[in-house]
């Protein structure tokens, strides 16, 4: 028979699993519910967003807070946390969240730094815009 504390160690585990898994790209807390339901394995909402929590706060995963916190993302970080050293973007339509790695917005971040005196924090930094797939849409 398992017990509570033995049911939230696996709960934890296929959570973390989930992200890691997904690791290329951004994950909503209802992307984790839907991936986990496929495998049979039921984790509430609420279990969900008290894990990824405690996620961030260990610096295991990066949370993105997009259109005012409304809603969010997350995406497990590797050892190298490629994250905190390129710009992303976001596409207002499809909800996409883009790596971008461009040396124009380098030299731009080190122009901000070396004439303004300012450090861009690239894990809060999000463009929005239209994607080119939903723009050929419209």
């Amino acid at each position: 028979m398992r017990t509570a504390m033995n049911y939230n160690t696996k709960q934890k585990q296929l959570i973390l699993n989930c992200l890691m898994q997904n690791k290329d790209r951004h994950i909503t807390a209802d992307e984790i519910k839907e991936f986990l339901s496929k495998g049979n394995d039921m984790v509430g909402k609420t279990t969900i967003y008290r894990y990824l929590d405690k996620l961030v706060s260990q610096g295991l995963v990066r949370k993105y807070t997009v259109e005012g916190g409304k809603s969010a993302c997350y995406q497990y970080m590797d050892q190298m946390d490629q994250c905190r050293n390129h710009f992303h973007l976001k596409c207002v339509d499809c909800g996409q969240l883009i790596h971008l790695e461009c040396d124009y917005l380098d030299d731009i971040n080190k122009h901000i730094q070396s004439h303004h005196d300012f450090k861009i924090d690239h894990s809060k930094t999000v463009l929005y815009g239209q994607c080119g797939k939903c723009a050929k849409k419209n």
